[in-house]
């Protein structure tokens, strides 16, 4: 019922989010998958980098909890639970970019983390500009 406008974007633009919001979704997407009820939801993913090799796109990031407890759960016994996640995540971040990817995974535990603006920033779910009340 809203009347048409003129458009906001490019035809060949989906989205206003950058491709580091997908990664780190698709990351956190498998995280949840493979563990289920083992892990709080409080989980975020941080990508520490980004690097275009010809055909290969690099990424480093961190899975960032917030007790140490869970760095044992998420990384699992001889780190089988967190090449799980990787190797899944992997997948489809080819499928999405079409090209081969590396994805380092790392586990970091920050405690309270999305309960601070700093925290909640450095996670991607809060505008540089945004505080918290």
């Amino acid at each position: 019922r809203l009347p048409e406008g003129e458009k906001l974007y490019p035809d060949d633009v989906f989205t206003d989010q950058p491709e580091e919001f997908f990664v780190s979704e698709i990351i956190r997407e498998k995280l949840f998958y493979k563990l289920r009820e083992e892990i709080p939801y409080s989980a975020a993913i941080v990508i520490r980098t980004w690097e275009e090799e010809g055909e290969l796109l690099k990424i480093h990031a961190d899975i960032v909890i917030e007790r140490d407890s869970q760095k044992k759960i998420v990384i699992g016994d001889g780190g089988s639970m967190l090449g799980s996640i990787g190797e899944a995540a992997r997948k489809d971040l080819e499928y999405f970019f079409q090209c081969k990817v590396f994805l380092k995974l790392f586990v970091r535990v920050e405690e309270n983390w999305s309960k601070t603006t700093q925290g909640l920033r450095r996670a991607g779910y809060l505008l540089p500009e945004t505080e918290l009340k």
